[in-house]
């Protein structure tokens, strides 16, 4: 098993080009030609992190948070990042890092999260836009069918809680083939008009080459015409948050306790509390501050995130809670997403989580 083996189970699941544009996520050290002996799983990369994949033959960290955020001008071991980047290539370690794209997924970081506290008919708190794509092909009439299965096959044409979506409408097209074609209808030199369906169907960006490659192996024509168009649609199936609901209202104090339990928080900060039961919930993983609006006018009683400022706990203004339950605290659970997803399809491999707390912050 190479290293390029098992980041495609990763991007299977969360796809690189959903992080968003300041991240960096992919392998960042090694070669994904390399063989795997085992994949340690952590949230950050420290040289703990490093010294525990070498003692339990680990030459893979699989880690949340890149290593590698910013460019490196220099490698002279004068901070923690450049010290882990030496140890790790001296060490033939590899390493990858799944952050944004994890954190976007419907079933990724937030889900977790969300399953933790026991929230229902959860959905994405605020959907990703400029994500969708639309396919519109042409098609002889006979062919129709088998293209736009092989299209769906490739994973297009999902909306909502539907699959195999089209939009046909019939038509007629004309073309005139010169010496050096080959055409599969009409003639050399002469125009030809075909009966021709125009198929229109939506997928999102990174299915891009997939769907691409589907249609050219399923046309029959020599040059295929079709367009792919940009959408401004949000897609409700990625972005950051979650929105959900509990089984039973909960007062606020008891909520507020539990996911000190839960999260195991030596402190939860907190806005205002408002004196009313906790039922409807928005989440998000990792430093969620900006998000508080959108907690707001999904109408929910709290909103769980962290690296909340102090300034902005006065934003809450009696409409929310804001429980700030720390960057390091609600992401914590990512290990086991990149557990699952690795086992799920190679049980029997090597994944070790890490035992190390990397958690920067410190409570007295």
């Amino acid at each position: 098993m190479d290293v390029k083996s098992i980041s495609d189970l990763i991007e299977a699941q969360a796809p690189l080009s959903l992080q968003e544009k300041y991240d960096n996520c992919g392998l960042l050290i090694g070669s994904s030609n390399m063989e795997v002996t085992g994949v340690l799983i952590s949230i950050d990369v420290t040289e703990e992190v490093i010294e525990e994949a070498i003692q339990h033959n680990c030459n893979l960290i699989i880690s949340h948070h890149p290593l590698i955020f910013i460019g490196i001008k220099s490698l002279t071991n004068k901070n923690l990042v450049q010290r882990c980047v030496t140890k790790a290539i001296k060490n033939d370690i590899a390493i990858y890092a799944a952050h944004t794209n994890v954190d976007n997924i419907l079933h990724g970081v937030n889900q977790k999260i969300a399953d933790k506290i026991g929230l229902k008919n959860t959905k994405v708190l605020v959907p990703k836009e400029n994500t969708l794509l639309k396919l519109v092909v042409f098609v002889p009439k006979l062919h129709a069918y088998g293209v736009r299965e092989s299209i769906f096959k490739a994973g297009a044409g999902q909306i909502g809680n539907y699959d195999d979506c089209s939009f046909s409408s019939e038509g007629i097209g004309t073309f005139r083939a010169n010496e050096n074609a080959n055409p599969f209808v009409g003639e050399i030199n002469k125009v030809h008009s075909e009966a021709e369906e125009r198929i229109e169907i939506v997928f999102p960006n990174y299915l891009k080459s997939n769907i691409i490659n589907a249609l050219y192996q399923s046309h029959p024509y020599e040059e295929p015409a079709f367009d792919i168009i940009p959408i401004l649609n949000k897609w409700d199936k990625v972005g950051a948050g979650l929105v959900g609901e509990l089984e039973t209202e909960e007062s606020e104090l008891n909520f507020l306790n539990r996911l000190k339990l839960i999260f195991k928080n030596p402190v939860i900060r907190h806005s205002k509390l408002i004196g009313k039961p906790i039922k409807r919930v928005a989440l998000c993983g990792g430093s969620g501050s900006s998000f508080l609006s959108d907690a707001i006018n999904a109408q929910t009683d709290i909103y769980i995130s962290g690296d909340f400022k102090y300034h902005e706990f006065f934003d809450a203004d009696n409409r929310i809670i804001i429980a700030d339950i720390g960057h390091f605290e609600s992401e914590q659970f990512t290990k086991d997403v990149f557990y699952e997803i690795i086992t799920k399809k190679m049980p029997t491999f090597a994944v070790r989580i890490s035992e190390i707390n990397t958690n920067p912050i410190n409570y007295l």
